[in-house]
């Protein structure tokens, strides 16, 4: 589906007019949208608008990652909004230019499916173009990524506050926290690049006081670029604490399950000895030799649990 929306000299709207009106000197911006393109449509890419060829197979083929291209008439930014569900990102592919911007994406995306409806129902356009336009898609792009990062952050504290080992569910939890936060990183480092890459052009029909708006957008990225780091970090650290819990508690039980070997290893000899029933043993005669025996391997095993109390082998610390 192809939307159009142009504004002429007069700052009076035009929706969805007929696509060879866009060509006319008479209108003085227009924003066209590709939303879920047939190849048919797809084609007037070139066919109607002549643009760049490298810049069109970007937008037919695979998933692009954040870039700004120029080219003689025009520049191409492909951008990155994320599914909430799956945190997938899908690709926007923007042609900006000074008197026009054609958005084209292959799924659908809410966010500017919104800001389609809003600039709707704008009645002054004195103020507003295609820089205005461009920014507030990958404003509202970026805004999308703030629910995201916060609530997997939030899941992540949740975590950490009710750290307890016998939860084991909890860290198949923080490995799945981890993971999105990996997939969601994938997005967001290179948008910060990106929106890097336009503050700092020279090349893009954007004045100075425009620009604010596109750096407070990189301010947005460099927070969320601080909150996946800090989370994955904390991630690491329950990670971590896990493990050596997990480990001070397996120490703890080699600990107790060794003392009580090494206490049983004497009287095990002692029993084997005399488990042997030669006839030639002169202790098997005694008449209280079992109660002796038993008495021995008593003392010896009070003995060693007092020497190994001493040596500090009961302590947990």
């Amino acid at each position: 589906m192809i939307r159009i929306f142009a504004v002429d000299h007069q700052n009076k709207p035009m929706v969805d007019p007929p696509l060879e009106t866009i060509k006319n000197n008479h209108l003085k911006w227009f924003w066209v949208d590709f939303n879920k393109p047939t190849e048919q449509e797809s084609a007037l890419l070139i066919d109607f608008f002549h643009f760049h060829p490298l810049a069109v197979e970007d937008c037919l083929h695979f998933l692009q990652r954040p870039k700004l291209e120029y080219y003689e008439d025009h520049s191409f930014f492909v951008i990155h909004a994320i599914n909430m569900d799956t945190l997938t990102p899908h690709e926007v592919d923007i042609f900006f230019g000074e008197k026009f911007v054609v958005t084209f994406h292959l799924d659908e995306i809410p966010e500017i499916n919104q800001f389609w409806g809003t600039i709707q129902r704008m009645k002054n356009f004195s103020q507003i173009g295609p820089t205005e336009i461009t920014h507030k898609i990958m404003d509202k792009i970026v805004d999308t990524y703030f629910p995201i990062v916060h609530q997997i952050e939030d899941h992540i504290l949740s975590i950490e506050s009710n750290f307890d080992l016998s939860n084991k569910n909890m860290i198949q939890e923080t490995f799945s926290a981890r993971s999105s936060l990996f997939k969601i990183r994938k997005t967001i480092f290179p948008m910060r690049q990106l929106m890097y890459r336009v503050t700092e052009s020279n090349r893009l029909p954007i004045s100075t006081k425009k620009m604010v708006y596109f750096q407070d957008i990189h301010d947005h990225l460099i927070k969320l670029s601080d909150i996946v780091d800090s989370s994955t970090e904390m991630t690491s650290e329950i990670r971590d604490n896990y493990i050596s819990i997990n480990s001070f508690r397996m120490n703890s039980i080699m600990k107790t399950l060794t003392v009580i070997t090494t206490i049983f290893m004497p009287l095990t000899f002692i029993a084997g000895i005399y488990g042997m029933n030669f006839e030639n043993m002169p202790e098997l005669k005694w008449h209280y030799g079992y109660f002796l025996i038993l008495g021995i391997m008593l003392l010896i095993g009070i003995v060693m649990m007092s020497w190994f109390k001493r040596k500090g082998w009961f302590r947990n610390d």
